[in-house]
């Protein structure tokens, strides 16, 4: 099993940047894809950025590329959602999630895909 807990959340004014932390309990997190979803009041939960365990992979959501990006330190069991030229629809509850990986290659974006969820840190962009 692994604990996530995010950090980093707050308020910025647009065309800020925050930069997110999920920090994850055990030894085996560089096993472990991870991914970043969020969730707008009213709104489904959407994906943000994913990245395989070792790093090399990286995936994001229409709505954030170019503008987002995402890495990990296996080292320190930890993974960052780097979030630049903010929006006020950025404006959400931001989660941590992380799945089990066998391959290297994998980045999963699929909320289905994942079964390990941190409580979320809320981002709000003020316009």
């Amino acid at each position: 099993q692994v604990q996530l807990v995010e950090s980093g959340g707050g308020l910025v004014q647009t065309g800020g940047s925050l930069r997110l932390s999920c920090a994850a309990s055990g030894r085996t997190f560089s096993g472990y894809a991870m991914g970043w979803f969020r969730q707008a009041p009213g709104k489904e939960r959407e994906f943000v950025a994913a990245i395989n365990r070792g790093g090399t992979f990286t995936a994001l959501g229409d709505s954030v590329k170019g503008r987002f990006t995402i890495s990990r330190d296996n080292a320190k069991n930890t993974v960052y959602p780097q979030m630049n030229s903010l929006k006020p629809e950025d404006t959400a509850v931001f989660y941590c999630a992380a799945v089990w990986s066998d391959s290297a290659f994998t980045t999963a974006t699929r909320i289905y895909e994942y079964n390990y969820w941190g409580q979320g840190t809320q981002v709000t962009v003020s316009s």
